[in-house]
């Protein structure tokens, strides 16, 4: 099986060559195009109920996509729902997590759950991740272009929740306001920050959807 990534970095597409037999996972409705060779069908998105429903509250779709080479080799094309970039992670026996919802695409055998607390998505003190572990090819996209920044031991660095889109459990992490004291963090801009503690590689997107829709907010017309 081979892949790759065309139009990065903010209409990325990826492209999944697929031999005969094999069979790749992705989110329901991210496929553009397809072979006739292919057969597609739908999957829970984890493993059994729990697993489901785990990756359901990480942000993910309910079903998944699952593509099969049934008549012989052929090719998928898959795209975010939002424009941004794809990046490509090979996962040996690790677990990685991500922001809600920047599963786009991986190997069947990898599984999907959620990490954080109900309090945590009520409060919005904390982060509600998704858990993706196992091994194999994973695809994460995001909202822009992704970036990344590769921590030492102990190294520490700062990223706005809203920016996040993926790191590995080698690297730590804490939440807190971005400025001290009420003022400073009105006056900024600013709401909850992530500080992150290496070793490991943390993936950043250039964009922010809820900045984004708070910035139509004032443009939406809502009706009575």
């Amino acid at each position: 099986m081979n892949f790759q990534i065309d139009h990065a970095p903010v209409y990325s597409t990826l492209r999944v060559d697929m031999r005969q037999g094999e069979q790749f996972r992705a989110e329901a409705g991210a496929m553009i195009s397809m072979s006739p060779t292919i057969e597609l069908a739908a999957t829970s998105s984890g493993r059994g109920i729990m697993g489901t429903l785990k990756a359901a509250v990480g942000g993910e779709s309910i079903f998944a996509s699952m593509y099969t080479a049934a008549y012989g080799d052929g090719e998928v094309v898959l795209a975010p729902a939002t424009p941004g970039d794809i990046v490509q992670l090979d996962l040996r026996n690790e677990t990685w997590f991500a922001q809600r919802g920047a599963y786009l695409a991986g190997d069947p055998a990898l599984t999907l759950g959620t990490q954080g607390s109900i309090k945590a998505l009520i409060s919005g003190e904390g982060l509600f991740l998704s858990k993706i572990a196992g091994t194999g090819m994973l695809f994460l996209n995001s909202f822009g272009a992704i970036y990344h920044r590769d921590l030492a031991m102990g190294e520490r660095y700062v990223v706005d929740t809203g920016h996040i889109v993926a790191f590995p459990s080698s690297v730590t992490y804490s939440i807190r306001k971005a400025a001290s004291g009420l003022f400073s963090t009105l006056a900024s801009g600013e709401g909850l920050v992530c500080e992150f503690m290496g070793p490991g590689r943390i993936y950043m997107q250039t964009r922010n959807v809820r900045a984004l829709a708070g910035l139509l907010q004032p443009f939406l017309h809502t009706g009575s």
